[in-house]
């Protein structure tokens, strides 16, 4: 299977699946000497755990990491970085009649017709549980952003149609609340209705917004690899999201160019800033050092109770119930898998961007 690999000076490599011995990641391209253990990158772990908030599966698992790689003395050492989890609750004869036939809304039909073959428990290569390999690598690439004065923070915009309001958020609310929202009204209008639909056995969707504070001017290579075009390649790379913009985003197509722009002023340090930001903080591709915001659509949750409408292997129409333990929303335990590529993109283009410019170079080797 190729694809497993991300970014290009900063990578990450996940594997496994979600019933097999374990996952992780092979992270290449950390600089050497960032302080790095296994209580930090658990702290990133533990947001997106099954069992870490309400409305998440019940399959418990500590998702407990083990570097093997690439560390000493609690520093990187240069090398690659792998990590690994072990799976420790995987009930695979809950999925053994899924062998049958294909799920709506899974990746079960379209694995069968590129490989002839899939993992039927739980999804396999296409299951959340990869993303444990992007949260674990993403969390080096965060801390090395932090160091830089870069910070990411992503929190849930909105769960069906209720959207938070800006006016009443509060950061602190966000690992606060049991849906990630930044608004403690929003996060309680979002529970109840989550709950109407559980009891209606069913699923719902929602936006993830990430923003990114202290993002230098200049980032991003302007043609393939713009820094949108790889946030976007990112982003839409996690499972469930089926959109993704960036500042105005799809707004932008029903404004006036007027209205759209943002005008630019020098401010009292002489320094170049905006007077709004629809661009999200990217212009040709490139940062332009105002704060850069960006959302993730993710769909509702595939695995429902309710009865369903499908084919199975020998072509014939069925009605299925699917069993075992499934989220009735993805959106709260993506946020941190938000933030990991979210990070890693704009790290690997930080590296990229040293070599932009020659007095880049004599800065760093004329010293």
């Amino acid at each position: 299977m190729a694809g497993s690999t991300f970014g290009t000076n900063f990578t990450i490599t996940t594997w496994g699946e979600s019933h097999g011995k374990g996952l992780g990641v092979v992270v290449d391209g950390c600089p050497a000497g960032l302080p790095i253990s296994e209580e930090i990158i658990q702290t990133y772990l533990n947001r997106r755990k099954p069992g870490g908030i309400k409305y998440s599966t019940p399959r418990k698992e500590a998702d407990k990491v083990q570097i093997l790689s690439g560390t000493m003395d609690g520093l990187t050492t240069g090398t690659p970085i792998s990590m690994v989890v072990m799976n420790e609750t995987q009930r695979s004869k809950d999925y053994s009649e899924i062998a049958s036939y294909y799920r709506p809304g899974h990746a079960d039909y379209t694995f069968d017709a590129k490989y002839g073959f899939r993992d039927y428990r739980g999804g396999g290569r296409s299951s959340g549980r990869e993303t444990i390999g992007r949260v674990a690598g993403g969390a080096i690439a965060i801390e090395i952003l932090k160091t830089l004065g870069i910070q990411v923070s992503a929190y849930t915009y909105s769960i069906g149609d209720i959207e938070i309001n800006y006016n009443r958020c509060q950061k602190e609310n966000i690992l606060e609340s049991p849906v990630y929202m930044p608004d403690p009204e929003a996060s309680l209008k979002a529970a109840k209705y989550l709950d109407d639909q559980i009891r209606n056995q069913d699923s719902v969707g929602g936006i993830v917004e990430c923003v990114v504070t202290g993002m230098p001017a200049g980032i991003g290579e302007p043609v393939f690899d713009k820094l949108d075009a790889q946030l976007g390649k990112a982003i839409m790379s996690i499972g469930a999201v089926k959109g993704f913009e960036i500042g105005s985003g799809f707004m932008a197509s029903k404004m006036n160019g007027s209205a759209n722009n943002d005008a630019f002023f020098m401010n009292e340090d002489h320094e170049i800033e905006k007077m709004s930001n629809n661009a999200g903080g990217v212009l040709g591709g490139i940062s332009d050092g105002s704060k850069l915001i960006l959302r993730a659509a993710f769909k509702p949750t595939p695995s429902i109770a309710r009865t369903q409408e499908t084919v199975n292997k020998d072509g014939e129409n069925i009605s299925i119930n699917i069993k075992g333990r499934h989220d009735p929303i993805i959106v709260p335990r993506a946020v941190v898998v938000v933030e990991a590529m979210t990070a890693t993109t704009i790290l690997d283009l930080l590296i990229a961007n040293m070599s932009s410019r020659m007095d880049y170079l004599k800065d760093f080797y004329m010293k």
